[in-house]
């Protein structure tokens, strides 16, 4: 490859040597094209998914879901065996959450993390044993909070002092006892979009670690509250150790004074492993996170004497992002001449409809010719949605074949994670269906919208 010159593209995009190349990390391992070109997903072809589901469609490779998985829990237990500890991996349901995805996270030996009523509604829908379920949210109502106790939630991270009120009063009602972690913000910055790093003060997650004390103090002196550790949860999409490192630092300090006032048997380091959306990405290899960071907990431990607690974890992109694909079909195409150089616009049938990520907080995307192969030059392009918007962007910048035409099919790659979590029907568009593939078959696990969906919340209309 070779870095573009007079051209309006990135710093950080090379021209690619070949515009159907798929690159590594980015796309699941599972994804290869064959012979005519076409690309293939868990061992079914892009064309015979779209002929059967329409588009836009999104594609989930289960296979690639539970490898990541498990690699996340095999790495966690062997780092924390090795510093003499145990951890848990929860997955962070708010990454994409069914009752499928639900099942395959219990099946692989994870926990599984909500943040809503109804994401905890979805979990025990699934069969999830509540004891196995973290129960997150800056604003958990009385109700949600009702609902978490009689379902036994194994742990509620509480988020505030009135969050501590409404659960007194509940569990006092039940004569229940309710597991309890307090979420302290260390004021550590994670390497990210400021929308997404959620440790720094100025904002609406946990405690500042001067404000835990007599929070915890409230907790345990509460019948029926059993406090049994701390989270703290740095941001999103982080690449190295040293943010973990520092945050952990400080936790600790906090956990070492409040176990004065008793045991602190767990200890919640939050997620936020990044993934790689572009080629340039280079997240560290999980196996070698996680052992930077329980050795990081360990290292402190013992320079303040104390006994490393038990560990737990809540990734999610890490697990579900770079196993989904999306599918769309090219239909128009607009060449713009620029002040240097020209950008081609390539419009498909989706948009910020299925990922308003791009809008939100200008996220980077890969994008690939999904129905064959060209030998055109590469040429650098702006995939684009069809919404009536400006910032409808699926990818800001993209090398594809110079001869994209309508009716290619177009794969996004990484659109696993927050793409449908944050889906909506803006001018009206219908959330398409996800789509498991696995060992060459493939199954509907979220079923896409119709218009007649969309229309029956329309008072106005007799149906």
């Amino acid at each position: 490859m070779h870095s573009a010159s007079a051209s309006p593209a990135p710093e950080w995009l090379v021209t690619p040597d070949d515009a159907n190349d798929l690159a590594s990390g980015v796309w699941p391992v599972s994804v290869r094209r064959t012979d005519d070109g076409e690309l293939v997903i868990g061992g079914v072809a892009a064309g015979e998914l779209v002929r059967a589901h329409g588009t836009p469609l999104q594609v989930l490779d289960e296979g690639e879901v539970r490898r990541r998985a498990g690699a996340l829990r095999d790495a966690f237990d062997a780092a924390a065996a090795a510093h003499g500890t145990t951890a848990h991996v929860y997955y962070a349901g708010k990454a994409l959450l069914n009752t499928t995805i639900v099942r395959w996270m219990l099946e692989e030996g994870l926990r599984v993390d909500v943040c809503t009523g109804g994401e905890l509604q979805v979990a025990l829908l699934a069969g999830a044993d509540a004891a196995l379920l973290g129960f997150h949210g800056n604003n958990k109502s009385t109700a949600e909070l009702e609902r978490a106790v009689e379902a036994g939630v194994g742990t509620i991270i509480i988020d505030s002092t009135i969050e501590i009120e409404r659960l007194a009063t509940i569990v006092a009602r039940r004569g229940a006892e309710q597991r309890v972690m307090l979420r302290v913000n260390s004021g550590v910055h994670a390497e990210t979009h400021d929308f997404l790093a959620t440790a720094h003060e100025d904002q609406k997650f946990g405690f500042p670690l001067a404000q835990a004390p007599a929070a915890v103090a409230r907790i345990r002196e509460t019948p029926g509250l059993v406090f049994v550790g701390l989270h703290c949860h740095i941001g999103s999409q982080i690449f190295g150790v040293a943010g973990f490192r520092e945050s952990a630092a400080r936790v600790l300090d906090l956990h070492q004074q409040l176990l004065e006032g008793g045991e602190i048997p767990q200890l919640n380091l939050g997620g936020g492993f990044g993934i790689a959306y572009t080629r340039v990405d280079d997240p560290v290899p999980i196996a070698e996170l996680a052992e930077g960071i329980v050795a990081a907990v360990a290292e402190a431990c013992e320079r303040r004497g104390i006994s490393i607690p038990a560990l737990s974890f809540e990734p999610g992109r890490a697990i579900i992002g770079n196993a989904g694909v999306t599918l769309y079909e090219v239909g128009t195409i607009k060449d713009v001449a620029l002040g240097v150089g020209a950008r081609r616009y390539v419009s498909v049938d989706g948009g910020m409809s299925d990922n308003a990520r791009p809008a939100l907080y200008g996220a980077q995307y890969s994008a690939r010719i999904a129905s064959r192969v060209s030998d055109a030059q590469p040429q650098l392009a702006r995939v684009v949605g069809k919404h009536c918007e400006s910032g409808d962007i699926v990818v800001d910048h993209e090398y594809l074949p110079g001869d994209v035409a309508p009716g290619d099919l177009l794969a996004v790659a990484a659109t696993g994670a927050y793409c449908a979590p944050l889906s909506s029907n803006y001018n009206h568009v219908a959330r398409p269906p996800i789509v498991a593939v696995r060992d060459g078959a493939a199954r509907v696990i979220v079923r896409g919208e119709t218009m007649s969906d969309l229309l029956a919340r329309d008072a106005g209309i007799a149906l």
